[in-house]
C-alpha cells in the first residue's frame, strides 16, 4: 500500500505544481486553490508512504514522478518544447524510479 500511497503523491505534486504555473499566470482564488489542495494531497500522501519506505527512496521517486508529470503536462498544455532529448531524459528518470522500486 504504501507504493500507492507514493504514486498518488507524485500525482498530486504535478497537480500543485501545475497550480504553481497558474498563479505565476493568473493571481485568482482558483489557482491557489489548486496549488494549495494538490501540495496538502501530496505531502499527506508522502507522509503515509514514509510510514513504511526508506526516506531516500520515498523521496527520490516521488521527486522523479514530480519532475516527469509536470514537464509532460507542460509539453502537452503549455507549450514547452518537445523535443527528442527531453524525452529520451524522461525515461531515464523513469528507469531510474523502476530500478528503485525494484530494489527496495
Amino acid at each position: 500500500m504504501a507504493w500507492v500511497y507514493l504514486i498518488l503523491a507524485g500525482a498530486f505534486e504535478v497537480v500543485g505544481v501545475t497550480g504553481m504555473n497558474k498563479v505565476a499566470k493568473n493571481k485568482n482564488l482558483q489557482s491557489y486553490m489548486v496549488l494549495f489542495f494538490g501540495f496538502i494531497m501530496s505531502f499527506g500522501f508522502l507522509s503515509l508512504a514514509m510510514k513504511t519506505l526508506p526516506m531516500g527512496i520515498s523521496y527520490a521517486v516521488w521527486t522523479g514522478i514530480g519532475t516527469v508529470g509536470g514537464t509532460i503536462i507542460g509539453m502537452l498544455f503549455y507549450g514547452e518544447a518537445k523535443d527528442w532529448r527531453r524525452i529520451l531524459f524522461i525515461g531515464l528518470i523513469l528507469v531510474a524510479v523502476l530500478g528503485l522500486k525494484l530494489t527496495s
